[in-house]
Parts: structure tokens; C-alpha cells; sequence
């Protein structure tokens, strides 16, 4: 049998992940991860929220031998869903910045919550709070991998983490964008902004303009 394409590969791999976007397997979602077995020929073992399931069916898909779960990427277990204190929450907005699939709402200085049905269980947003207050609840009793997480809400999962992505690489152009464009525009102006300075403080005044253009302009092209 000829083996598919590492394209159609990656694909198929990708459709077989939890989407949980959980970063465990060392890379920075399903989609990169998918990406690195079908082209790199990387380990099959490196998916905790798929478990051992999960690696018996990118066996079948790869014919890389179905091996234990790596330990260094972490253990199958229950599903969790993150819980957070709000007796505790200062509404530093850092959990929500973290989570992949936006299942956090809130506001800066607001408390914050967990929309559970959305909760992939990732675990990112507890190690962003500062002050210690997000838990992890097991929601699946003795259910692991596979059997704790449904081929629907790994769909489900994977559509919000597509449109949180392509909301928030917006979000970042129209970021740079403007500063690009203040940036612009004190260079453009920069006499009268700079209050008559001549000689070696207007070159350090512009040089400090011009340095900040440049990461303008480096922050939107790395977020296209």
C-alpha cells in the first residue's frame, strides 16, 4: 500500500487529535503537531488527552508502532475543566489571553468565568494566573483519553480554536497597524514634535522613532 502524501497525511493525523490545543505533545497546538508526524516522521506518543486510543489510531494512520505514552509529555487521564475563585480573581485578564478556544469571559478588573461546556482542559490558564485561583475539576469520573472526550467536542473544540486564532491574528495586525502608523507620523512630523532639537539629540530622537517602525513593521508581518 503507498503511503499517502505527507500533506493528506497531516490532514488525516490532525483529524485525529483531541483538539484540545493543550501543548503537552511540545508543540504549539493539534495542528502543528499533526504537521511534525506527518512530515518529520515525529513520535506518536506524545498526546496525553488522546491516551493510548489515541495513539493506537495514529498507528493505524502513520505505521509508526504503537508505543506506551511518552511520561515526559504527561499521563492519560480524567477530563478537567479549569474552575476559577473569583473570591480570589483579580481580573488580570492573563487566563483569558491563555486560553485557546476562549472559554474565559471577563473583563480587565473584572472576576472571571469558565464557560464549561467550552473547556477543552487544556491547563493553560493555570499557570497564567498570578494569584493562584483557577482549579481543575475531573468531569469524566474514570473515563480517560478517547472515552472522557468525544469525536464532537474534539469538533466542536477545533472550531472555536480556528476562530479564536484568526480573531486574535486580526486583532494583531490591526495592532501593528496603528502603530506603524504613529510611528509614521512622528517621523514624518518630527521638527515640531521635537520641540526645535538639533544635531545629535534630533538624530537620537529619530533613530528611537525609526527603531520603533521597525518592530511595527516586524510585529505585522510575523502576525499575518
Amino acid at each position: 500500500m503507498t503511503a499517502p502524501p505527507a500533506a493528506a497525511l497531516a490532514a488525516r493525523v490532525l483529524d485525529a487529535l483531541p483538539q484540545t490545543q493543550c501543548k503537552r505533545c511540545g508543540y504549539p497546538d493539534c495542528a502543528a503537531y499533526a504537521h511534525a508526524i506527518a512530515h518529520e516522521g515525529a513520535p506518536i506518543n506524545q498526546c496525553p488527552p488522546g491516551g493510548q486510543e489515541g495513539v493506537r489510531r495514529l498507528a493505524a494512520l502513520t505505521g509508526q508502532p504503537a508505543s506506551a505514552l511518552n511520561p515526559g509529555n504527561g499521563a492519560e487521564g480524567p477530563r478537567h475543566v479549569a474552575w476559577i475563585d473569583e473570591n480570589w480573581c483579580i481580573g488580570c485578564t492573563l487566563c483569558i489571553k491563555a486560553c485557546p478556544v476562549d472559554c474565559i469571559v471577563g473583563g480587565n478588573k473584572r472576576m472571571h468565568t469558565v464557560i464549561e461546556a467550552d473547556c477543552t482542559g487544556c491547563e493553560l490558564c493555570v499557570p497564567a494566573c498570578p494569584v493562584d485561583c483557577i482549579v481543575l475539576e475531573n468531569v469524566s469520573g474514570d473515563r480517560t483519553g478517547w472515552q472522557a472526550w468525544s469525536p464532537e467536542q474534539a469538533g466542536q473544540a477545533r472550531v472555536r480554536y480556528a476562530f479564536v486564532t484568526a480573531r486574535r491574528q486580526r486583532d494583531a495586525q490591526a495592532h501593528a497597524r496603528a502603530l506603524e502608523e504613529k510611528a509614521r507620523h512622528k517621523l514624518a512630523h518630527l521638527p515640531e514634535l521635537t520641540k526645535g532639537a538639533t544635531g545629535p539629540e534630533l538624530d537620537r530622537k529619530r533613530a528611537v522613532i525609526e527603531a520603533a517602525l521597525a518592530r511595527a513593521r516586524a510585529a505585522r508581518a510575523s502576525s499575518a
